[in-house]
Formats: C-alpha cells, sequence, structure tokens
C-alpha cells in the first residue's frame, strides 16, 4: 500500500520487533526512524532530527547531575543506613525500613541506581544474619534477658539435639580468625563475630588458630548428619526466607518509587513528552498534579506489597517479627543492629558537600512543586511572557550550578576528613561538587536517544494519519464502560512488559491508546495514566526490568520466587491504579468529561 499510513505501520512494526526481540541494542533500535522515514517520505531529516532532544532530555540532564553529587559524597548511604537504623533489625521491620528508603531514593535517581546501592547495603546486612546463625542455631529463641555465662553455656552444651553438634565461641575482634578443618569438608568463617558449625559422621579434628584460644586437636565422637542443607549457605530455611524477602522487596520498592515523581523513571518521561506534544493545550500534567496522584498510589502499594512478601515468606507472626521491643531481641539481631551502627559511623559527621547536596535535594522539589501548583499561581506568575519556564529549566539550572560550587567550605584553610573524602577535593581546592566525568558515568544517553526514537515514531503517526486510521479501526470498542477499556489496557501491557523492556512497551502503545481514547471519546488520560504506570510492572522474571536482574544476581532467589512474589504485586499494582483512576483521578484531571484539547486535537487529526 503505497500510502504514507503504510509507510509509517511499516517504520513502526521494524521499529517495534527490534526492541522486543532485542535483536540490537534498545538505543540503536530507536535510531531506525531517523533514516526510515526521510526514505519513505514521512517527515524530513531535519523534523526527525529535532524529535531526538525534547524538554525532558534536559530535565532527565539536570537530575542526573543532582543524583552524580548524591552518590559521589555517599548521602544515598546515609539516608539509607539512618531509615534501617530506625525500622531495627527485627526482621519484619527490617524489610520495612529498606522497602522505605528504597522507595524515597527511587524517587529522584533511576530505578535501576537505586537498586544498585541499596542491594550492597542489605547483603551486609543479610550476611551478618548468616555469620551469627551459624554462631548461633538456637538465635531465634535466645533472647537479650538470658545473658550467657560460662554455667549457661555448658550447660545448653549438655542439652544439644543428639542428631547435631555445635561449636561455640565468641571473638571480640570483627574480623573471624580462620579455622582448620582436616576432614574433607570445611567450615566457612564468617564476617564480625564468627562461628565454626560441622557435623560430620567421621572423627573430625578442628584446630583454632585465633590466638585466643589454646591450638589442641580436638576429636569428636561419630555423629550422625542430619538432614539438612548440606552444601547450603544459609543456617536455616528461615533465614534462607529472610534473605528472598528482602531482595525481593528492594527491587519491588525501587519500582513503586519510581511512581511518585514524573522523573523517578523513564515511561512517566516519554509519557509526559508524548502527552504534551500530542495535545499541546492540556496544561493538566506537571511536577504537583503527577505527584498528588501518584503519591497515594505508592503508600498503598507500598503496605500492600510489604504485608504480601511478609506472609508469602516470614508468615503471619507479625508480633515475632515486627516487634520494637528490645527485650524481644534475639542476638543475631543485636548483632546486626551492630553492624548496621558501625557502617553508618564509617561515614562519620555530615559533611559540607552533603550538606550542599541535600539543599539542592530540597529546592529542585520545592521549586518544582511551587512552579504550577494549580490552586494557587505558582512562581511563573512572577514572570511577565507565561509558558516559558518548565521544570526543567529548574532541573538545569541547579544542575549547572553543582559544576560550579565548589566542593570544599567556604573560608576553610584546609580540607578536613569530614568535609573533604574526594581525591578530588583533596588535590583541588576549587574542585566542584560534581566533574563532567562523574556526570557522564551516570547519564543514560542509551535512555535519551530511546525516549527520542519514541517522539519520531508518536510525530510520524501523527502527521501520517496512522493514529486516526487506528483509531477508527478500534470504533468496535465503544460500546465498553471507561473503566473497561482501562483495565484491558492494563492487563495488556503488564503482560506484554514482562517479556519486553518497559520504555519500548509503552513507546509502542501510547499512540494506539490515545487513538483510541480520541475514538471512543474517553478522557485519554484515563488509559494513558494507569497504562504508564502499569508498564512499570514487570516484575515476575529477571528480564522484565534492571533492578530484577541486579537482585536475581545475588543469588538469594529462584526464577519461582520472583514469579511467585512478582504476579502477587502485579495483581496488587494493577488494582490500586484502577483504584485510583476512578476514586480520586477523577476530580484532579476532570476524567468525567472529554476535554476541550482533546476535542481540538481530534477535529485537527481528522483534517
Amino acid at each position: 500500500m503505497p500510502t504514507l499510513e503504510a509507510c509509517c505501520a511499516y517504520v513502526l512494526m521494524v521499529t517495534a520487533v527490534y526492541w522486543v526481540s532485542e535483536a540490537v541494542p534498545l538505543g540503536a533500535a530507536a535510531l531506525v526512524p531517523a533514516f526510515l522515514y526521510p526514505l519513505f517520505g514521512v517527515l524530513k531529516s531535519s523534523e526527525v532530527a529535532a524529535e531526538y532532544c525534547k524538554d525532558t532530555t534536559l530535565l532527565l540532564m539536570g537530575v542526573i547531575c543532582l543524583a552524580a553529587s548524591i552518590e559521589k559524597w555517599n548521602l544515598h548511604k546515609r539516608i539509607a543506613l539512618r531509615m534501617v537504623m530506625i525500622a531495627g533489625a527485627k526482621p519484619g521491620m527490617l524489610v520495612l525500613g529498606f522497602m522505605c528508603c528504597t522507595v524515597f531514593l527511587s524517587m529522584w535517581l533511576s530505578n535501576t541506581s537505586t537498586t544498585a546501592m541499596v542491594m550492597p547495603i542489605a547483603e551486609a546486612v543479610l550476611q551478618q544474619l548468616i555469620c551469627t546463625g551459624l554462631a548461633d542455631g538456637h538465635a531465634d529463641s535466645e533472647t537479650v534477658e538470658a545473658p550467657e555465662d560460662d554455667s549457661a553455656a555448658s550447660e545448653k552444651e549438655d542439652n544439644l539435639d543428639k542428631n547435631q553438634l555445635e561449636l561455640l565461641y565468641h571473638n571480640n575482634s570483627s574480623v573471624c580468625s580462620k579455622q582448620e578443618l582436616t576432614t574433607l569438608s570445611e567450615v566457612q568463617c564468617c564476617e564480625g563475630n564468627g562461628v565454626g558449625l560441622e557435623a560430620t559422621s567421621n572423627p573430625t579434628y578442628i584446630r583454632h588458630t585465633n590466638g585466643l584460644l589454646p591450638q589442641v586437636a580436638i576429636e569428636f565422637p561419630n555423629v550422625k548428619r542430619i538432614k539438612a542443607r548440606r552444601d547450603s549457605q544459609y543456617p536455616t530455611k528461615r533465614d534462607h526466607m529472610i534473605c528472598k524477602c528482602l531482595s525481593l522487596s528492594i527491587t519491588y520498592a525501587a519500582t513503586i518509587g519510581g511512581l511518585i515523581t514524573i522523573t523517578g523513571t523513564s515511561t512517566n518521561l516519554i509519557f509526559a513528552e508524548q502527552f504534551n506534544n500530542r495535545y499541546p493545550d492540556a496544561k493538566v500534567i506537571n511536577f504537583g498534579t503527577w505527584f498528588i496522584f501518584s503519591f497515594p498510589i505508592a503508600i498503598i502499594m507500598l503496605v500492600l506489597t510489604w504485608l504480601w512478601l511478609h506472609f508469602l515468606f516470614l508468615g503471619c507472626n507479625f508480633r515475632e517479627t515486627c516487634s520494637w521491643s528490645k527485650k524481644r531481641k534475639t542476638r543475631r539481631e543485636m548483632l546486626s543492629e551492630k553492624r548496621i551502627h558501625e557502617e553508618y559511623a564509617k561515614l562519620g559527621p555530615i559533611s559540607y558537600p552533603e550538606v550542599v547536596t541535600g539543599v539542592f535535594f530540597i529546592l529542585m522539589t520545592l521549586l518544582w512543586f511551587t512552579r504550577e501548583p494549580g490552586f494557587v499561581p505558582g512562581w511563573t506568575s512572577l514572570f511577565e511572557k507565561k509558558g516559558y519556564r518548565t521544570d526543567a529549566t529548574v532541573s538545569v539550572l541547579l544542575g549547572f550550578l553543582l559544576f560550579l560550587i565548589p566542593a570544599r567550605r567556604p573560608f576553610s584553610s584546609s580540607c578536613s576528613s569530614s568535609s573533604c573524602r574526594n581525591t578530588d577535593a583533596e588535590s583541588d581546592p576549587m574542585a566542584p561538587m560534581i566533574t563532567w566525568k562523574d556526570f557522564q558515568k551516570l547519564m543514560p544517553w542509551e535512555i535519551v536517544i530511546l525516549v527520542g526514537g519514541g517522539y519520531a515514531l508518536a510525530a510520524g503517526c501523527k502527521v501520517s494519519g496512522l493514529s486516526v486510521w487506528i483509531g477508527r479501526q478500534l470504533e468496535p470498542m465503544s460500546g465498553l464502560p471507561p473503566w473497561a477499556v482501562t483495565l484491558l489496557a492494563c492487563l495488556l501491557v503488564s503482560a506484554v512488559t514482562e517479556f519486553a523492556s518497559n520504555p519500548a512497551t509503552l513507546t509502542v502503545f501510547l499512540p494506539i491508546l490515545s487513538a483510541l481514547s480520541e475514538t471512543l471519546r474517553i478522557n485519554p488520560l484515563h488509559t494513558l495514566i494507569p497504562s504508564t504506570m502499569c508498564v512499570s510492572f514487570g516484575v515476575m522474571l529477571p528480564v522484565g526490568n534492571p533492578p530484577n536482574a541486579i537482585v536475581f544476581s545475588y543469588g538469594h532467589v529462584k526464577i519461582s520466587d520472583m514469579v511467585k512474589a512478582g504476579f502477587g504485586v502485579n495483581l496488587i499494582g494493577v488494582v490500586v491504579v484502577m483504584l485510583a483512576i476512578s476514586t480520586w483521578g477523577v476530580p484532579l484531571f476532570n476524567l468525567n468529561e472529554f476535554p476541550d484539547w482533546a476535542v481540538a486535537r481530534n477535529v485537527t487529526g481528522g483534517l
């Protein structure tokens, strides 16, 4: 069919196949419209090139500058450790604490970066739990109320199970000494307070070389090996469940946090730019309105996801796993809290660069909120010309200042260890808060090109009339109520995004859903916003999104665990999003009416 609609549809299908199959990198596939549209006569080369750099590109660049400063000066680690210290070391509260700090960080950083930052901290805590589990196999039942002395320890050794033999010792040093075994199996040494634990069916000789105990060969009688996992790194099944629960909670919390802000994830940016390009007269999507709509969704999803993971891996005994009482803390929990406090102490007192980064963080958020809040005049009303200043203006301005402001405290003669922990700041007294290398290390150029490719596809669909043609083919769905159309769209994108990348999936579906909404005379926001949020719920497989892959690489969870837990999280997300768009989303975006800006777009597209 030698028509513009057919040519545009061909380009769209070729790009979609490359995105879904990932035969080439996503960024490279996004360049397909740049050469096919001019060859087919859909758009001029200069017009296509203009689509690859939009307002959201500058917005993302400013946010990455702030993220680079946060990561460089370890502000993210201070925030995460502080929130975990507040939550405590009880398994339930520990998971909730990590989820809260991950959600908060993911609001401003990318989901992938947040997961990569928080997961090593969580892994250190988990390893401490595992080590203390080896140190004390009955730590879950011991409490701080019963202090151990020599007689108590000897009495406990007399009452050990006949099928299990434990060798316990306490080491006051922070590094466990080596233990040498002269049998075929070895006892692994842990970090922190360590323990050697082994039970064999043959006579075993253990020699301690820790400098505290005499080097004496100890012979044990034959004992029957228990049926416990011989090669497992976890002391008990419960420890394995805690590791699974905490690992999965971080990737799910990163996804939830990315929903809250318009810059939280790339799919939000793709939606905002495509919506504003398609409906330029609609002044309804900004940082404030998006936050007001999505923040309750995130809070509800956070609580329900925590309850679901707790039920799935930790059971229903919330009193045992969530108590803040110090009297109910086990030895393992005390040692885990000690490890967290030690990690926080290594950061030292808060430094001058951290203070500057925190001030910029708060300032950027306030300026975004107060630009055009909607219910009161924003700070943009102070200028004569309207519409010139966007969220990207604030983002780029503050990002530029981070390249300008020195990292050393002004009027300071020397660089103290607390304020200058970076080599650049130590060597150069005028070194800025961030350098171009810091920015370039975090800047996701592939996402920028991917987003630009989506804009180019949307522009081609608009100019060629393909979006109108698609809308006409969907007219038989006009008998469905708006909530049914939205639900079908959410389920469809949630299923597709499990196997394809989130940005690619949304880029393909946004023009189709926009045309469908115009044809059915439904407010486009009624379908576009829920679909944008549900496209982030690809949490059932490691390939669903990068945070899943990062968590899976640590080896605590299996694919079956991710599928089982992810299905529940996916279901929770779809239900909560549908609840939101049907309740507080209606008055916020005036969803009961087909808006004038959509009518104007429909008439123009038809002509």
